[in-house]
């Protein structure tokens, strides 16, 4: 008996595990396919920016950043109060209108942006310019909230990410 209740006060001093939930409704939010109207979105709800994952099919990079880094719910909730966030099709024909007001496609969008590699995600400010970027999967949550953290502190400004990565590992 005493066993089952050492056993029973060690599982309560665990953490709690993050819950995890779809990463396509949590983590992004429904495209409609205007940016530059998102921009003022984003600005009348507060936003830092906005946030694009590029990524295409059959990406396995891809696929592991969201079943086990975008799915998390700490992650989910901390992006999606500071930044709006979409997934961009590199290969993608969808229409599209660029933050500048021109139309075009996602892939055409995704190659005018320098995202050839997936996941791209880059963060853009409230006038549509590019703040920062990362190309690949983090290696871990706490490795994609730190660079969501370098963005909204404004780091980015005058540090590369890997440096502040390393900084934050010293602290």
């Amino acid at each position: 008996m005493v066993r089952w209740i050492l056993l029973f006060l060690a599982l309560l001093s665990l953490p709690a595990a993050a819950e995890v939930r779809d990463p396509n409704e949590n983590f992004f939010q429904p495209k409609l396919g205007d940016l530059k109207d998102d921009l003022a979105a984003a600005r009348s709800e507060g936003k830092q920016g906005i946030l694009l994952m590029f990524e295409m099919d059959d990406c396995p990079f891809c696929d592991r950043m969201k079943h086990t880094v975008l799915n998390q719910s700490q992650v989910q909730d901390y992006y999606r109060k500071h930044f709006i966030i979409y997934p961009m099709d590199t290969k993608g024909d969808a229409a599209l209108v660029d933050f500048k007001g021109k139309n075009t496609t996602e892939k055409d969008f995704a190659l005018e942006q320098r995202a050839r590699a997936t996941p791209t995600f880059i963060f853009y400010d409230l006038d549509g310019n590019a703040m920062a970027r990362f190309t690949g999967a983090t290696q871990t949550v706490d490795e994609f909230l730190l660079l969501g953290r370098y963005v909204v502190e404004g780091t980015y400004k005058s540090v590369p990410f890997n440096v502040y990565k390393r900084q934050a590992a010293a602290k």
